[in-house]
């Protein structure tokens, strides 16, 4: 399951959501104040590569 970013709007406080995706649209309690005033932000998608820059073969000598 997913992490969802949300902003309440009667707060203005953001939280997370780990829920499935059928889910996300739909409206979530805010944690901070209890209220429903919440909507889905735009999320920026993370990714971790390999630390193997500059290593082109590896191994040969």
């Amino acid at each position: 399951m997913p992490f969802y970013e949300y902003r309440c709007k009667d707060c203005n406080k953001l939280f997370e959501c780990l829920i499935s995706i059928s889910q996300a649209d739909q409206t979530q309690n805010c944690p901070h104040c209890g209220g429903r005033n919440t909507e889905k932000q735009l999320s920026v998608f993370a990714a971790k590569s390999s630390s193997t820059a500059g290593s082109f073969g590896g191994g040969f000598t």
